[in-house]
């Protein structure tokens, strides 16, 4: 038997493991499937869409589907979680936020938070947690917001965060590039 012959079998990719990390209202916890039902109905609502990059509206059948999907794959170049306040008697899904891998020990954190929790520090108090746990290990942390969404802006400069410049994204549920603003938050 040649060595062309004999097939040594492949090792699965390890699985990273994304960490909880509490807060004192909530957990921020790995998604996972049974979340499909609240995240399709927070992020189908055009308020929450029209304020980030990615969501479409209207949401196409399968779009949460294949979105925890790629949350969940062992090969991924974003951590996402759950605002989870189960534990705490609140809802199961108060909305997510992630943390996706730059170059050069860096990167950038996005959110959304669901409607019926606006204004109540849920977004604050996740973005804090996240940049203190730091669970990369980042020396920078970015993030960008929508002109047109100043609450968020002052989230990101609650949590430490200075505003850097204008610069402008593609929304998809916009179908526009939209003007934003800039941040960045310096962890050593």
């Amino acid at each position: 038997m040649s060595l062309d012959q004999l097939k040594m079998p492949t090792r699965p990719k390890p699985v990273v493991l994304q960490p909880e990390i509490p807060t004192e209202r909530f957990v921020l916890r790995p998604l996972r499937r049974s979340d499909a039902g609240l995240i399709s109905l927070y992020s189908s609502d055009e308020r929450v869409a029209r304020m980030t990059t990615s969501i479409p509206h209207p949401l196409p059948p399968g779009a949460t589907e294949a979105f925890i999907a790629r949350a969940t794959a062992s090969e991924r170049k974003e951590d996402i979680w759950a605002l989870d306040a189960s534990e705490h008697g609140g809802a199961e899904v108060l909305g997510v936020i992630s943390l996706e891998r730059l170059d050069r020990n860096q990167s950038e954190v996005g959110y959304w938070i669901a409607p019926p929790f606006w204004n109540t520090g849920h977004a604050s108090e996740a973005v804090q947690a996240l940049v203190s746990a730091n669970p990369f290990g980042n020396d920078t942390i970015f993030a960008s917001v929508f002109q047109d969404n100043p609450a968020s802006g002052r989230v990101l400069t609650n949590c430490g965060f200075e505003y850097i410049g204008d610069a402008e994204a593609f929304s998809v549920a916009r179908n526009a590039k939209v003007p934003t603003w800039t941040y960045l938050r310096r962890m050593k």
